[in-house]
């Protein structure tokens, strides 16, 4: 089934983890997408795990973009170019993001400002350049925040704070925008197999502590949370917005207490 044919989706942090996985997802249901991120050969290496169904997928349905979404300038610079080849945007996936740990009397500021910069401020410069297209377009905004947003998390201050503005901030851009016909969802996943949970990846105590908390038992995977992203932004969604999904096997259902 092909959701998304004829739509242009614009995927932040489409070099790997979930960015990549929902670029995968979005091109087999016949999307045009977008992949932007800081590393070419990695979105290269997306543009390569695209489906090679040529009826669709060719050459002119994705374009790869180079981009630091914490820069304004380069984000205004990335919308004209997806303009310029697709002529409109449809769908915009808020992906991008970075997770530095330490406590606050730890994080340098520049620690706090990267976090606060890519997280947060990436989010509010993508959207606030794609609105005026997805206005036209009627289309919807699906931002990757995490269930971090939602509560606190040992040594994880910036990145908590971060999200959770990225929570707000989508419920915000959901009541400001409905009107205009413009749909703003965010999805929060918990310990996905990506490249920054590699530290509870490769720890079997930790891994065991988090699947004692998670009532599915196990850890998501990026094609989880692409799942949840896509149905989102789908008209299968066409009456939900302002919504926080939880991709999490369950975990933010608990009070947080162990079993007895």
């Amino acid at each position: 089934m092909k959701r998304f044919k004829n739509k242009t989706v614009i995927i932040t942090g489409a070099g790997s983890g979930i960015g990549r996985a929902t670029a995968i997802r979005f091109a087999q249901e016949g999307a045009e997408v977008v992949l932007v991120g800081r590393n070419q050969e990695k979105l290269m290496e997306t543009a390569e795990l695209l489906p090679q169904d040529h009826s669709w997928i060719h050459d002119d349905n994705y374009l790869t973009i180079t981009c630091d979404i914490s820069s304004y300038e380069q984000v205004t610079k990335m919308m004209h170019a997806v303009m310029a080849r697709f002529e409109h945007i449809d769908i915009l996936v808020n992906n991008a993001g970075k997770a530095i740990q330490g406590k606050v009397t730890e994080l340098s500021i520049d620690d706090w400002q990267q976090s606060i910069n890519v997280n947060l401020n990436g989010t509010f410069y993508v959207s606030q350049a794609a609105l005026p297209y997805l206005i036209e377009s009627k289309g919807n905004i699906v931002n990757v925040s995490s269930i971090s947003g939602a509560g606190g998390d040992w040594k994880m201050p910036a990145y908590n704070a971060a999200k959770a503005g990225v929570t707000n901030l989508t419920r915000t851009m959901a009541m400001d925008y409905g009107n205009d016909g413009v749909r703003v969802n965010a999805v929060s996943p918990s310990v996905t197999k990506t490249s920054m949970t590699t530290n509870i990846q490769d720890n079997d105590e930790k891994t065991q502590k988090y699947l004692d908390r998670c009532p599915l038992g196990r850890i998501a995977t990026p094609e989880d949370v692409a799942a949840a992203i896509t149905f989102l932004a789908s008209d299968d969604a066409s009456m939900i917005t302002g919504v926080d999904l939880p991709v999490d096997g369950g975990v933010s259902a608990s009070s947080g207490q162990p079993q007895f």
